[in-house]
């Protein structure tokens, strides 16, 4: 029995120890949310915006930039997966490279090769295991996502999709990522980044969708397209790595919260069980005591 409740008493003390750790990341974490939520808030205004600017270039003038222009022949296509730097977030980096791997078999399916770009270790860390080959890696820069990351990210694509498929690179590029929704919520989303895919409206929408004003560009619109699809490649890209990481600590925060309920529920179960086992241990020694005194009392 005593072996028994030493067994007992260094397990409760494991699992506070754990608890400690748990709660302490789960602490961190809803820190650091806060702010991630902050740069996220920032930056969609001038991703909208220059999202709209593009968008109005395109859609105003007769330019075939072969950035908005869909090719004849997709022979190759760019899989940007975002994922994180560090684990102990739950399925976080499991659902995204489920979405990304889905999305290339879809496009090969279509008849179409495909591109990787990894962003994080975990990412990385997948392929490699795995043996599959990567056009490009990102590592170190997902918890606190800075610019000069997305820069290199929209560059390294932007050469890939001006080679072309024919030549080793990509005609078309897509990003998937975790799109932070709410403090429970984090669903993985996939969006085509080029070619721009210029919707023309029905008549139904047309008539409620606000009225814009005609444009006038100065230099020409091509000049312009190339002055704006870098800077619009880039935003993207670094939306898509702020929203990844405001999604990533909303997942730590969720799973070492539950982390440290199971810690709690593993406590009470065996400080139950330390109980149960004392309370045999003293229950036996009574019966030993009571009956040595009988054999004794029989003795005389």
């Amino acid at each position: 029995m005593g072996a028994q409740l030493r067994v007992y008493k260094q397990k409760i003390s494991s699992a506070q120890t754990t608890k400690k750790i748990t709660k302490a990341m789960e602490l961190i974490a809803a820190s650091r949310i806060q702010k991630a939520m902050g740069r996220v808030r920032a930056s969609s205004p001038f991703a909208r915006a220059v999202t709209r600017a593009v968008s109005a270039v395109a859609t105003h003038s007769d330019v075939e930039h072969p950035l908005t222009t869909e090719r004849e022949t997709i022979r190759r296509s760019a899989v940007v997966i975002f994922a994180s730097d560090r684990g102990l977030a739950g399925a976080f980096n499991s659902q995204i490279l489920r979405e990304g791997l889905e999305l290339a078999e879809l496009l090969r399916s279509q008849g179409k090769e495909v591109d990787y770009y990894l962003i994080g270790r975990k990412a990385v860390g997948y392929f490699q295991f795995r043996r599959m080959r990567a056009a490009g890696e990102w590592t170190g820069d997902t918890d606190t996502p800075h610019f000069s990351t997305a820069e290199q990210v929209a560059g390294a694509l932007l050469d890939a999709y001006a080679q072309g498929g024919e030549d080793g690179g990509v005609d078309e590029i897509h990003l998937v990522y975790n799109r932070f929704i709410s403090m429970m919520t984090q669903t993985p989303e996939a969006v085509r980044l080029l070619p721009l895919e210029v919707v023309e409206a029905d008549a139904a929408t047309a008539d409620q969708a606000p009225v814009y004003p005609l444009y006038e560009f100065e230099p020409d619109p091509e000049t312009v397209l190339d002055a704006l699809l870098p800077v619009y490649v880039q935003s993207r890209v670094f939306n898509a790595l702020l929203q990844s990481s405001a999604a990533k600590h909303a997942a730590t925060q969720k799973a070492m919260k539950s982390a440290s309920d199971n810690a709690d529920k593993l406590i009470t179960d065996y400080t139950r069980l330390r109980n149960n086992a004392r309370q045999a241990e003293i229950t036996q020694q009574i019966a030993e005591i009571v009956g040595g005194a009988d054999a004794l009392a029989s003795g005389k």
